[in-house]
């Protein structure tokens, strides 16, 4: 019987940070998906401030993997990013004739969690590569056989064009 290791994951949060969620969902989805040190190129690369903040979380991530699991930092990928609104703080700001404007400062709550990238084994490796190119070699000749029997077939059904005719 053989057993399925599961990718551990690691995640890490930062909670109220002073801006604008909307904001920092802009960065977040940048790094999704990404290797740990893409990720972090494409954080030091951004002029967002959200940036600096996301790239704290990411390292906070990244420490906690090393710390609590012993993943080193070369096989973590970004698995999710998501940032959730937090509280909102109401301010007041005086308008003309006596009125108020409402100011929301708003708050969000930043996760990064990482998984550990599957190593896949030599002999699996090679069984898809084989899959991949017997799967591709037979569709790209069947795809230019269809285009060229169409185009036989739209020609045939034309009628054909008189000479002494003027456009």
């Amino acid at each position: 019987m053989s057993t399925v290791e599961t990718p551990r994951e690691v995640r890490a949060q930062a909670k109220y940070v002073r801006m604008s969620p909307r904001k920092a969902r802009l960065v977040a989805e940048h790094i999704r998906g990404r290797s740990v040190p893409e990720a972090r190129a494409v954080l030091a690369f951004t002029s967002r401030e959200a940036a600096g903040v996301l790239q704290k979380v990411l390292q906070s991530a990244v420490s906690n993997a090393e710390a609590n699991h012993g993943i080193a930092e070369d096989r973590l990928y970004v698995k999710t990013t998501y940032v959730d609104g937090g509280p909102v703080m109401k301010r007041w700001r005086a308008r003309a004739r006596g009125r108020v404007a409402r100011i929301r400062k708003r708050t969000c709550h930043i996760t990064v969690t990482l998984a550990e990238r599957q190593q896949a084994s030599p002999t699996e490796e090679s069984v898809q590569a084989e899959a991949v190119e017997s799967a591709t070699t037979p569709k790209r000749a069947a795809k230019t056989k269809t285009a060229a029997a169409s185009k036989k077939k739209t020609a045939s059904k034309r009628p054909a064009k008189k000479k002494g005719a003027a456009a």
